[in-house]
C-alpha cells in the first residue's frame, strides 16, 4: 500500500517540460502535456519569429487538417515511411479524434469529395487561432527567437543551451523541429547518439523536358493509373499535365512511395500511364471496334470512344499516327490495337523533379527503430520524446502528414 502511494505521489509531481519547435506537432505536444499533466510547467521554444508557418500555407492557405479515413489499417497505408508501425499511435489518437478535438473547440471541419478535410471557414487561420487560444488557456509559455545550440543529459534531466541566454534545465524534452532538407540539419540529434536516415524529398512532381505532352498543360485526367517502370510502385488518382511535366495526386503519391528509389536513380526513370482505368487491352480493342461499327461515318477526332479530355484524345490519336479527320470506319484493326495499347500503357521519360517549396516534405529523420512508437520516447535516452517530421515518417498528400503530427504530438505529450 505504501509503495502504491509513493507511485501516485511521484506521478503527480510537477515537472518542467521543454517542447522544441513551434509547428503543428510541437503545439499539439505542448497542449497534450498540459491536458495530461495540468501541474507541469511547459515551455515551447521556436527559433524563428513565427509559429505554425506550415499550417498557415498548407492546402493553399486552407489547411488540410486530416483525411476522412477512420479505419486505422487503411490509414497506415498512406505512410510510405512508418506504415503499420504507426498503428499503436493511431489507436491512441486518430483522424476521428482530430476532428472531435477541433470541433469541440469551435472549429467545424468539412470533408471534400477526395477525402481531404478542411476547416469550414476555408482559412488555415481558424486552425492557428484555435491552437493559440488553447495554448493561452492551458498556460503554455511560448518563447520565440530561441535557438538551442546544445542539449545534454545530466542524471536523466536535460540541460538546454541557448544561443542568446544562459542554459536551462528540464525534466523532459519533446523534439518537434520538423524535417530538414539537409543531413546537417540533424547533426545536433546525431550528436546525442541517435541514428539519422538521410533526408530526401518525398513529394515532388515529374519533369519531362523532352516530352511533347507538356503542350497540354493545365489538362486534368480525373482517374489515371501511374506505374513507375522497373519498380512495384503503382498509384491511381487525378493527374495534372503541367508546363514542365506531370503533377496531381497520382504523381505525388508515386513520388512519395518511390522517394528513395527515385533519388538513387537521380530522378531519371520511365513511367507508364493508363489513361482509362482499364487494364485489359484486348477488351479495349474490342470496345474500339464496336464503337467504330456504331459510328462508322463520324470523325475519330470529334467522336471520342472514352471520357477523356478532347486535347488528350487528339494527342493520343496523333501519337498513334491516326489522322483526327479520319472516319471511324477508315481506321484499321492494326491502328485500333496500337491505340488500345497507348490508352493503357503510355510511356513517358522523366528527367528531374520539382518540389513544392511552401509544402516541402522530406522522408528521413530520426530512425524509427530507436523510438518507442507507443510513447514516442527515445529508446536510447530517457525523458526525450519526438513528434512530427523530425522522425522518419512521412505520408502521401491529403492531410496525412498533419495527422501524423497531431497523433505524434498527442502521444509524446503523455510523457510515457
Amino acid at each position: 500500500m505504501h509503495e502504491r502511494e509513493t507511485v501516485l505521489h511521484s506521478n503527480m509531481e510537477s515537472k518542467k517540460v521543454a517542447v522544441i519547435g513551434g509547428g503543428a506537432a510541437g503545439f499539439f505536444a505542448a497542449l497534450s502535456v498540459k491536458e495530461h499533466h495540468p501541474d507541469h510547467e511547459v515551455i515551447l521554444f521556436e527559433k524563428t519569429s513565427k509559429v505554425l508557418s506550415k499550417v498557415k500555407v498548407s492546402g493553399g492557405g486552407r489547411c488540410n487538417v486530416t483525411h476522412a479515413c477512420s479505419d486505422i489499417a487503411t490509414l497506415c497505408e498512406a505512410y510510405p515511411r512508418g506504415g503499420k508501425k504507426l498503428k499503436s499511435l493511431f489507436y491512441q489518437f486518430n483522424t476521428t479524434d482530430t476532428i472531435a478535438w477541433f470541433e469541440s473547440r469551435g472549429v467545424a471541419i468539412k470533408t471534400e469529395k477526395d477525402g481531404r478535410m478542411f476547416p469550414v471557414s476555408d482559412q488555415s487561420q481558424s486552425i492557428i487561432d484555435c491552437l493559440v487560444t488553447e495554448m493561452t488557456r492551458l498556460k503554455v509559455a511560448l518563447q520565440l527567437g530561441r535557438s538551442i545550440t546544445k542539449m545534454e543529459q545530466e542524471d536523466q534531466h536535460w540541460k538546454l543551451q541557448f544561443a542568446d541566454s544562459e542554459s536551462q534545465n528540464f525534466d523532459a524534452v519533446i523534439i518537434a523541429t520538423g524535417g530538414s532538407p539537409k543531413l546537417k540539419g540533424f547533426d545536433w540529434l546525431s550528436h546525442l547518439g541517435h541514428s539519422i536516415v538521410p533526408p530526401i524529398p518525398s513529394l515532388f512532381t515529374f519533369n519531362m523536358p523532352s516530352e511533347p505532352i507538356k503542350e497540354l498543360m493545365g489538362l486534368v485526367v480525373e482517374n489515371a493509373r501511374v506505374k513507375i517502370k522497373g519498380t512495384k510502385i503503382q498509384t491511381q488518382g487525378p493527374l495534372l499535365i503541367t508546363h514542365w511535366g506531370m503533377s496531381g495526386p497520382a504523381i505525388l503519391k508515386a513520388s512519395s512511395f518511390g522517394a528513395r528509389e527515385l533519388s538513387e536513380r537521380d530522378y531519371n526513370f520511365e513511367i507508364q500511364i493508363n489513361w482509362v482505368d482499364e487494364t485489359n487491352t484486348e477488351l479495349l480493342f474490342e470496345q474500339l471496334q464496336k464503337f467504330s461499327q456504331m459510328n462508322p461515318q463520324k470523325g475519330i477526332g470529334n467522336q471520342k470512344a472514352f471520357a477523356l479530355p478532347n486535347r488528350l484524345w487528339s494527342f493520343l490519336l496523333e501519337k498513334a499516327a491516326i489522322p483526327t479527320d479520319r472516319k471511324w470506319i477508315e481506321v484499321g484493326k492494326k491502328k485500333f490495337r496500337q491505340l488500345a495499347a497507348l490508352l493503357t500503357q503510355d510511356n513517358y521519360q522523366v528527367a528531374g523533379k520539382t518540389t513544392f517549396k511552401e509544402e516541402f516534405v522530406t522522408c528521413g529523420g530520426v530512425d524509427l527503430s530507436e523510438i518507442d512508437l507507443k510513447t514516442m520516447q527515445s529508446k536510447k535516452l530517457p525523458n526525450l520524446y519526438f513528434a512530427g517530421e523530425v522522425i522518419d515518417v512521412d505520408a502521401i498528400t491529403g492531410g496525412y502528414n498533419f495527422q501524423a503530427a497531431w497523433s505524434g504530438g498527442y502521444c509524446a505529450g503523455k510523457l510515457g
